[in-house]
Formats: C-alpha cells, sequence, structure tokens
C-alpha cells in the first residue's frame, strides 16, 4: 500500500474529507491486496459481503494503530449456562485516545457448544434423557442422518465461551471504530450451518431506511432543490470523489445519518453540506 496511514480522530472531533477519503482507501487495499480470503475473512454462500474473521480484525487494528482490551467483561451465567457479555474498547496506540468500542456475548448454549458426541454407545445408554437427544444432519449430496448427542458440562466450554465473547466484540469495535461495517458483516460463520441457511437465505420484506421514509412524509418544499444537487456533486468531483456512491458516504459522514440517494436531502441539510464542501475546498487550495 502506498501513503501515509490515515489518522483516526477522537469521535468528538470531525474528521476530514481527505482523512475519509484516505481510511477508505486504505481498507479496500486492505481487502484486495493484504488480507487472505478464509484467513482474515470468509464469504458465507447468499451473503453479499464477506465476513471478518478475528486475524482480520487484528491486520485491520494494526494498520490503524488501535489497541483493543477489553473494558468490562458481565458474567451472566446460571447454574446450567455459562454466558459471558464483554466491552472491548479501542483506543490510540499514539496518545490512549478512546475511539468507540464493541459489545459480544456468548453462552454455552449455544448449539455447538451445548451438545457434543459420546465417546461411545455405553455413555449415551447412562446419560439421563433430558440430557441426550438425536438430531437430523445434513449429509453430502443433500442426503440427511441422525446424530446421537449428549449434553455438555458448561464448565468445560467457560474459557472458550469467555474468548468467543471477547472476539465478537473486537470484530464490533473494529467494524464501529474503522466504519468498515459497510465492507464486512460480523458473526455469521459462528451460526450452526442450518441457522445461518435460513438466516442468509430467508427472503426480507424490502424496508426503506429512515432517512426515506422520512423524505417521503416531508414536502416538496422541505427537500433540497436540483441546484443544491448539481452544486453538491460538483464540489464532490472537484475534491476527487467522482463516484455516487463516493459521494453517499462523505454526506452520510458529515451529517451523521445514511444517506443513500441525495432525494432524501431536505434543503437544511444541503446547505449545510455545501457549506462544508466549499470550505474543505478553500482549505485545500490554501494548503497548495
Amino acid at each position: 500500500m502506498s501513503g501515509e496511514l490515515a489518522k483516526i480522530e477522537p469521535r468528538d472531533q470531525r474528521m476530514s474529507l481527505p482523512e475519509m477519503k484516505e481510511q477508505v482507501r486504505i481498507l479496500d487495499e486492505l481487502l484486495k491486496h493484504i488480507m487472505i480470503k478464509d484467513t482474515h475473512y470468509g464469504t458465507i454462500p447468499g451473503t453479499q459481503k464477506p465476513t471478518l474473521y478475528k486475524p482480520g480484525s487484528e491486520k485491520i487494528l494494526s494498520t490503524f494503530r488501535i489497541a483493543a482490551s477489553p473494558g468490562e467483561v458481565t458474567d451472566l451465567s446460571t447454574d446450567d449456562e455459562v454466558r459471558y457479555r464483554v466491552r472491548v474498547d479501542g483506543t490510540a496506540q499514539a496518545d490512549q485516545t478512546f475511539l468507540g468500542s464493541g459489545i459480544g456475548e456468548c453462552s454455552s448454549d449455544e448449539e455447538k457448544y451445548k451438545w457434543r458426541k459420546p465417546v461411545c454407545d455405553a455413555e449415551w445408554d447412562e446419560t439421563a434423557i433430558d440430557r441426550r437427544r438425536e438430531v437430523w444432519k445434513r449429509g453430502e449430496k443433500g442426503s440427511t442422518y441422525k446424530l446421537k448427542q449428549v449434553r455438555t458440562n458448561p464448565k468445560d466450554v467457560a474459557n472458550t465461551v469467555l474468548k468467543m465473547a471477547k472476539k465478537r466484540g473486537q470484530i464490533d469495535m473494529t467494524l464501529t471504530v474503522t466504519a468498515a461495517s459497510d465492507v464486512f458483516d460480523q458473526d455469521l460463520e459462528d451460526l450452526p450451518p442450518e441457522v445461518r441457511e435460513g438466516v442468509v437465505g430467508e427472503k426480507k420484506e424490502t424496508v426503506k431506511p429512515p432517512q426515506e421514509k422520512a423524505a417521503a412524509a416531508a414536502t416538496a418544499c422541505d427537500l433540497a432543490t436540483e441546484p443544491q444537487h448539481r452544486k453538491i456533486r460538483a464540489l464532490m468531483s472537484g475534491l476527487g470523489y467522482k463516484k455516487d456512491e463516493e459521494h453517499h458516504k462523505v454526506a452520510s459522514s458529515f451529517l451523521g445519518v445514511t444517506i443513500g440517494t441525495f432525494n432524501v436531502l431536505t434543503k437544511n441539510q444541503a446547505s449545510q453540506l455545501i457549506d462544508h464542501l466549499e470550505k474543505t475546498a478553500k482549505d485545500q487550495a490554501a494548503q497548495g
């Protein structure tokens, strides 16, 4: 990768447009040239975005010089379940500035931890009826088969559950702090195959974003005018943002809402955005 790494500012400071553009560029280059499929991320059939793995999370955090540390561990366990919720904090390595947090939770009641294959038929026969089961599993070429399982002792997987909660919290923090959620999904690889197939294969009803709902309820007088749209696009192009997708990302970051089309912008939002873009253009011209 070329160029200096983008500096991630504290959340109470607004990132400049050049910094946002550089951060997006670096994430794109990481995915295309550095990160390795099935090591740093994976592709789940039926999904539109790759799923970020822990090694990929660590690669992104290292690139942007972000330290990850457990901020709070909450024990939600019961007598028959081990459950942890972990908050992972992200801080700038240079000056320990707090950048954001992620939350991860894991339970021994999750399918892959709750049940295991018995070591022998005798163990199955000696296990209480309410602590064993037979389940259908999918085999090769669409075939199915029954599998005997017995309950796992929750304490045997306590450390694994805690580490999994921390991993999920770290990935959540990584996506939040680096604004990488539009590039990666998370946790889909942790779902059992049968559940994952139902989740990613289900056709969901299309729901309009809140901004489009609000725009539909607004009167035509409230919405930005076409001259404002043209002005915004011209200023964006002058700053090096050529694609509509880039325009929408910049507008979303500045306004603090998701903008998928400029048709949802109000006149006031458009005016604020134009003022900001003009100021940024003047600052760049003064610098060089």
